[in-house]
C-alpha cells in the first residue's frame, strides 16, 4: 500500500521527463491511444515469476523491460526473495548506471532505467522471525537460505533498509488523522527546488546523482558528524558505496529540514536507515 502511494509524493515530471517515458512506453507498445503524453510517474509491480527479458528488456527485437518502463518512476518488487536470484542480479548495473544495454548479434540497444526500487520481504519464510507476538517456526537453515536469496552487492545498492513492525489493533482503529500525500509532497517539492538550485551548474538535479568529487564539494561534514559516520563505518563494516549513500541520504534529510549544512542529527538518522543488512545478513 505504501509503495503504491509513493508516486503521489514524488516531484512532478518535467516536460522532458514526460517525453522520455512516453517514448519508452510507445516502443514497448503499451502507450494508451487516448494518452499522447504520460504526465504521471510510472508504477510497475511485476510478479516474481517474471523472466529475465521481461525485467531488463529483450526479445528478437529488443523491447524495454520493467526496469525501463519504470523510468523516472517506481519499480516495486513484492516479496523480493521469491524472485530468482539471477534475475535480481541483473538489476545491479542499471541501479548503478541508470541505463541497461541489450546486446544482440546484429545490434546493441541501450534503454534508460532511472527508477526507484522499492522492495518488501518477510524476515523468514513463515514471517515471524524476531516477532514478539508469535514464535517463528523456521529452522536457522531455512532462514539463512531465505535471506541469502538477496546478495550483498544488491543490498548494498539499496539506500534505505527499514524494518516495519506489525500494526496493533489500537492503531488501526484510531481516529487520528494522518498526514496526506499533498502535504508531504509540498516538503518534497521544496527539497527538490533546493537541489535544482544547488546543482544548476553541475548538470545534475538531485542528491542521488552526486559523484565522488561533487560529494566532497557539497556534502562537507563537521567534526561531530564525521566521528559518528566513522564509528558506524567501522562498527557495521560498511562498504565505500554504503558510506557515500549514507552521506547522500543525510544531505537529503538536511534539505527536507531546509538546513544549508549537514548536521550530526542528519548523519545519525541516515545511519539508522541502513542497519538491517547487519541485523539479518550477518
Amino acid at each position: 500500500m505504501m509503495a503504491k502511494r509513493l508516486p503521489s509524493i514524488l516531484p512532478d515530471l518535467t516536460f522532458e521527463e514526460s517525453l522520455e517515458i512516453t517514448k519508452i512506453h510507445s516502443i514497448a507498445g503499451i502507450l494508451p491511444e487516448n494518452i499522447p503524453l504520460i504526465k504521471s510517474r510510472p508504477f510497475r509491480n511485476p510478479h516474481h515469476t517474471i523472466s529475465n527479458s521481461a525485467l531488463v528488456g529483450g526479445g528478437r527485437i529488443p523491447k524495454p523491460g520493467e526496469i525501463s518502463l519504470a523510468h523516472y518512476g517506481v519499480l516495486f518488487l513484492d516479496e523480493i526473495p521469491e524472485f530468482r536470484r539471477d534475475i535480481l542480479e541483473l538489476m545491479r548495473e542499471p541501479l548503478e548506471d541508470g541505463k541497461v544495454t541489450i546486446n544482440r548479434v546484429q545490434s546493441t540497444i541501450t534503454y534508460p532505467s532511472k527508477f526507484m526500487l522499492i522492495a518488501s520481504m518477510n524476515p523468514c519464510p513463515c514471517g515471524y522471525y524476531g516477532s514478539k507476538d508469535k514464535e517463528c517456526s523456521c529452522t536457522q537453515d531455512q532462514i539463512s537460505k531465505y535471506m541469502n536469496r538477496i546478495s550483498g552487492p544488491l543490498l548494498d545498492r539499496i539506500d534505505i533498509h527499514i524494518e516495519v513492525s506489525p500494526i496493533q489493533y489500537e492503531t488501526l482503529s484510531s481516529n487520528r488523522e494522518s498526514e496526506n500525500s499533498e502535504t508531504i509532497k509540498q516538503r518534497v517539492d521544496k527539497a527538490r527546488i533546493i537541489q535544482n538550485e544547488r546543482y544548476k551548474n553541475d548538470n545534475i538535479h538531485s542528491n542521488s546523482e552526486l559523484t565522488s568529487d561533487l560529494l566532497k564539494k557539497y556534502c562537507k561534514l563537521d567534526k561531530k558528524s564525521s566521528e559518528i559516520l566513522k564509528n558506524a563505518f567501522e562498527k557495521f563494516g560498511l562498504s565505500a558505496r554504503a558510506h557515500d549513500k549514507v552521506i547522500k541520504l543525510a544531505r537529503t534529510i538536511a534539505d527536507l529540514d531546509e538546513e544549508e549544512n549537514i548536521l550530526s542529527k542528519h548523519i545519525a538518522e541516515a545511519i539508522q536507515y541502513r542497519n538491517l543488512d547487519k541485523k539479518f545478513w550477518k
